[in-house]
């Protein structure tokens, strides 16, 4: 079997060289005891760094055999990097792995990735067992965005990043899918192959700082359901006519209290109330409809997502 790993990179150099040495220690005692073929090769996508991880990947090319190295132009992402690299490579290996280059994932996992592919599994994941590593806010942010995609009729794996094994067969079939916002995670079980789940403790860190803040995380979970689902629109629609027979009530209450009570309503502070509620469910309303809008107009114009600069 030939195995390629793919791991996009951001200003990576402080983990760099510990990544490089473990991952060719496993390449190693993999080849040498025949799980997989001796073309079997690690490819570093480079995002676009401002470091020195782009020298390192060229340096890691010259000394061993195994590794390949792809910069793109600038930065256009994390998952546009891994895009990047699975489809510069579909082609290039029996089966890609993609994983991070921070060493949080458990590498020890490629071998039971290897062999879940050997007994017909198209797609294997890589899934957190739990989340105890990571702070409460962060777990709980999380649970809210699993739950919300559910929610929103995506389906997805509770726990799983982009720790996976994606045969041929299934990265081919990704590659038919031509959004700029491509949604990784909720596209490929969308695929229907076959696949199935490994469970491991992620670990801290190695080194260096999460490329992932808070703001890019929203925008993240933004994409994954402007992407995906059509029921924020829906929503709107539901709110609306919610609204609106709320109204027929409202104006029927004040008719008759005008008709058979006789009572003048000050109504200025139910007035005011109004306007500004109503208000702000415009602008929500027009925020989100503009989410989708403007998704339409990046997809209208067709541009690349992601533009090799040298491949080594």
């Amino acid at each position: 079997m030939k195995l390629g790993i793919v791991i996009p990179c951001y200003n990576e150099e402080e983990v760099f060289a510990e990544t490089t040495r473990l991952l060719g220690e496993l390449f190693k005692s993999m080849i040498d005891s025949g799980i997989i073929d001796k073309e079997s090769f690690i490819c570093y996508v480079d995002d676009g760094s401002k470091d020195k991880t782009w020298a390192l990947i060229q340096k890691a090319t010259e000394e061993f055999n195994y590794f390949k190295g792809i910069k793109l132009s600038r930065n256009f992402g994390h998952q546009n990097a891994l895009i990047a690299g699975l489809m510069q490579l579909k082609d290039d290996a029996d089966a890609l792995i993609s994983m991070d280059a921070d060493l949080q994932d458990d590498i020890t996992l490629i071998k039971s990735f290897v062999e879940k592919f050997k007994e017909g599994y198209e797609v294997v994941y890589g899934v957190r067992e739990n989340r105890r590593t990571d702070t409460k806010f962060k777990r709980g942010t999380a649970e809210l965005f699993y739950k919300l995609q559910s929610y929103m009729g995506i389906d997805t794996i509770s726990n799983h990043a982009d720790y996976r094994l994606m045969s041929s067969k299934a990265l081919n079939t990704l590659a038919d899918f031509k959004e700029i916002n491509l949604f990784i995670r909720g596209i490929i079980p969308l695929l229907g192959y076959r696949s199935c789940s490994i469970y491991y403790i992620r670990v801290e860190r190695f080194a260096g700082e999460t490329k992932y803040s808070l703001k890019k995380m929203l925008f993240f979970a933004l994409d994954g359901i402007v992407s995906f689902s059509v029921k924020p629109l829906r929503l709107i629609t539901l709110t609306g006519f919610s609204i609106f027979f709320l109204s027929l009530l409202v104006i029927l209450w004040v008719t008759f209290e005008k008709v058979f009570l006789g009572n003048t309503v000050d109504g200025w502070a139910s007035t005011i109330i109004s306007i500004y509620f109503i208000g702000g469910i415009q602008l929500m309303s027009i925020g989100i409809i503009g989410e989708y809008i403007g998704r339409i107009f990046e997809q209208s114009k067709g541009r690349p997502r992601y533009i090799i600069d040298k491949e080594i």
